[in-house]
């Protein structure tokens, strides 16, 4: 699923609201969990995951096209970790409608 896809889905759901608003509300999301992630803030979306930031150590790589030994510097990489909501809705198990997700 694109953003697209996720914009014309809630269109589609929630027909009263304006598509520009509901672009503006899914990029401020997307935004804040950016934000909060160059922070070095954790993202916690109950039932459903948490995202944050890992380190990966400098290490050395090779030139594919020379050979020659290259330092790749240390650097952050995003990363996500599914809740168990997730989990067991992914793998059909059913649960009361208890509001989550």
């Amino acid at each position: 699923m694109t953003k697209s896809d996720l914009i014309e889905k809630i269109s589609e759901i929630y027909p009263y609201m304006n598509i520009k608003n509901v672009e503006k509300v899914i990029s401020i999301v997307i935004g804040e969990i950016v934000d909060a992630l160059k922070n070095g803030r954790r993202v916690e979306l109950r039932g459903f995951g948490a995202f944050s930031i890992r380190t990966r150590g400098k290490s050395v790589g090779r030139n594919p096209r020379t050979g020659e030994k290259v330092i790749i510097p240390e650097k952050s990489v995003p990363f996500f970790k599914s809740g168990k909501h997730l989990k067991d809705m992914i793998n059909g198990v059913t649960f009361p409608n208890d509001g989550r997700l």
